[in-house]
């Protein structure tokens, strides 16, 4: 009988989600950029026409297909719609955006994470590992090729720290000591479950790591995870094969709050954020994303209710 740690469950969702979203994106496109304009303007047009032939109410999901975005969002960032805080990084910096909406710019960093208990952050620049407190001061440093992707876990006072550097899994203490490679792995960002215990994508298979032991073997992820599905000009937020939430263009990610009752779901085609609440339902979109981070964008993590 194996034994589960608790919130192993979820975890496990969470890092399929990081995972698969991930290793989607890193596929080769084919399309050539500069034909990317008019195939969204295609789609919407194409949505527009659909959604003038379909009868009202056949869509049993969320569906907005008149106009891309959230038509009753936001225009601002005005608060988090439940506990926790925000790393957004973006060609402007690395933001912290805190749950009353106010938000300080950090730095240049990109990647980035919180440690456990959002005490401090990890985050990646040029070729150096940075960890630092949330007021942007720094207290340690390691310098190491583009490092990527770090991810933070422990205890207050035993804490650990795996990246993605010269394609090789790396794992280093939460003081920058005792830096060492665990093994090869591609850009796909690893992900920490309960227990010690490390998920990420070698090149050839998912691989479970136990820290204690240096055992590791290969995995299969949960798929109940929130996912993002694209076809047909449209993307899809799928849980457990069940569609939730869709609309024109395209979603980037799709990240859980720290208590899990809420996904944020980044459109960058309508520049907008859109918070879902899944039981009761309940949608809130925020707008002017760029204006208000910079350009590119991206939720990095979402710590500590």
């Amino acid at each position: 009988m194996r034994f589960e740690a608790p919130g192993e469950h979820e975890a496990e969702e969470r890092a399929w989600a990081v995972v698969s979203t991930a290793y989607a994106e890193r596929e080769p496109v084919t399309w050539p950029r500069r034909h990317w304009q008019p195939l969204v303007a295609v789609a919407v047009v194409a949505a527009v026409v659909a959604a003038a032939l379909s009868p009202p109410g056949r869509s049993v999901v969320h569906s907005l297909r008149k106009a891309v975005g959230i038509e009753t969002a936001e225009q601002a960032l005005f608060s988090l719609p439940t506990r926790g805080q925000l790393l957004v990084s973006s060609r402007s910096g690395l933001w912290l955006v805190r749950p009353d909406g106010s938000k300080r710019r950090l730095g240049r960093y990109r990647d980035a994470a919180f440690s456990p208990h959002g005490l401090f952050v990890v985050a990646t620049r040029a070729n150096q590992l940075v960890a630092l407190e949330p007021k942007g001061t720094v207290r340690w440093t390691l310098a190491r090729p583009a490092p990527r992707f770090p991810a933070w876990t422990g205890t207050r006072t035993d804490t650990r720290i795996a990246y993605l550097s010269g394609g090789r899994l790396r794992i280093v203490a939460g003081d920058g000591t005792g830096d060492h490679v665990v093994g090869p792995a591609v850009l796909v960002p690893p992900v920490w479950l309960p227990g010690r215990r490390l998920v990420y994508f070698d090149g050839h298979r998912w691989v479970r790591y136990d820290v204690a032991s240096g055992a590791a073997g290969q995995t299969a992820p949960s798929r109940e995870a929130a996912t993002i599905r694209r076809r047909a000009g449209q993307s899809e937020v799928v849980i457990g094969g069940a569609v939730v939430f869709r609309g024109t263009g395209i979603f980037d990610q799709v990240v859980r709050s720290p208590d899990g009752r809420w996904l944020l779901v980044s459109w960058p085609t309508a520049n907008q954020w859109v918070f879902i609440h899944l039981h009761p339902r309940r949608i809130i979109g925020v707008s002017r994303i760029t204006q208000q981070f910079g350009r590119g964008a991206r939720v990095e993590d979402w710590c500590c209710g």
